[in-house]
């Protein structure tokens, strides 16, 4: 039986975000991810045993698990919550702090995936052409876009919120955070160099307007405005409703994991809180020859 030892809970908490922010390089916003879950689950845990009914983890645990589903949490959010609760208990035995894992027993909610959707080689260049037909500032833009987006794995919404200062040329990377950078190949590096000494002047009414990517007024470009821009390039290109933002994103996994990336790496590459995010590629990748 694991018997309920809440008093020390927090320091223990305190002691695996760090384990996770230092030991492993974890971003900011994963460790802020696995705070909140488990902020959640000690307080769950701390009023439950306030009332004397329920005297073990095992217990606590799984009527923890049955307050999820009665909040009526999606699945996928109920199954990142429990397993952030089996990476705590799991530190808790790897660090000596406790004997048992009271876990061991809790039933892991399973998760139906979407069929994922990826862009050839030969089809992701068929997008880029349709940008590229145009001479105008706004598909100049919008060719390094695609480029960065297919290159990096970065979210649309990661991409719409770059700086100029995010772009680091020396060190061939772009800084979503301070833990998260992606590294991009030489011919990235020309094609942005290019573009932040010409092409995005173009856009630029305001030298204090910091935005990498500027919309015809000189402001940033948003999310929306950018995946409208795509499926109209997309629609040109006899891609239909294939292409999204979130296609370049899986296609860039896809090859990462094809080109032999293990997965700890790819998931701090695409910035994923829990590696059951980035295990799901790893399921819909074709094998290597």
């Amino acid at each position: 039986m694991h018997y309920v030892r809440i008093a020390v809970m927090k320091p223990d908490i305190d002691a695996f975000l760090q384990h996770l922010a230092r030991g492993k390089g974890y971003s900011q916003n994963t460790v802020a991810a696995y705070r909140n879950d488990l902020t959640q689950m000690a307080a769950f845990v701390a009023a439950e045993q306030a009332k004397g009914i329920i005297t073990t983890y095992d217990g606590l645990l799984k009527s923890y698990l049955l307050k999820l589903r009665e909040k009526r949490y999606s699945v996928a959010t109920t199954a990142r919550k429990v397993a952030s609760v089996k990476s705590f208990f799991k530190f808790m035995v790897d660090s000596g702090r406790m004997k048992e894992n009271p876990t061991k027993n809790l039933p892991s909610p399973q998760v139906r995936r979407h069929a994922l959707n990826f862009l050839s080689p030969s089809e992701y260049q068929k997008l880029l052409a349709e940008a590229a037909k145009l001479p105008t500032p706004e598909a100049k833009r919008d060719t390094v876009m695609l480029e960065l987006l297919y290159a990096t794995g970065v979210r649309i919404s990661e991409l719409v919120s770059l700086n100029v200062r995010n772009i680091d040329l020396e060190q061939n990377s772009v800084h979503i955070d301070s833990k998260r950078q992606v590294p991009f190949d030489h011919r990235l590096n020309l094609i942005l160099g290019r573009f932040l000494r010409s092409d995005r002047l173009d856009l630029l009414y305001d030298e204090k307007e910091e935005a990498l990517f500027l919309n015809r007024r000189g402001k940033r470009l948003t999310r929306q405005g950018f995946w409208q821009i795509i499926k109209a390039y997309a629609s040109r290109a006899g891609l239909g409703g294939k292409v999204t933002p979130q296609t370049l994103r899986h296609s860039f996994a896809r090859r990462k994991l094809q080109n032999g990336v293990e997965l700890p790496q790819l998931q701090h590459l695409l910035g994923h809180a829990y590696i059951s995010s980035t295990r799901v590629y790893k399921q819909s990748a074709p094998r290597r020859g």
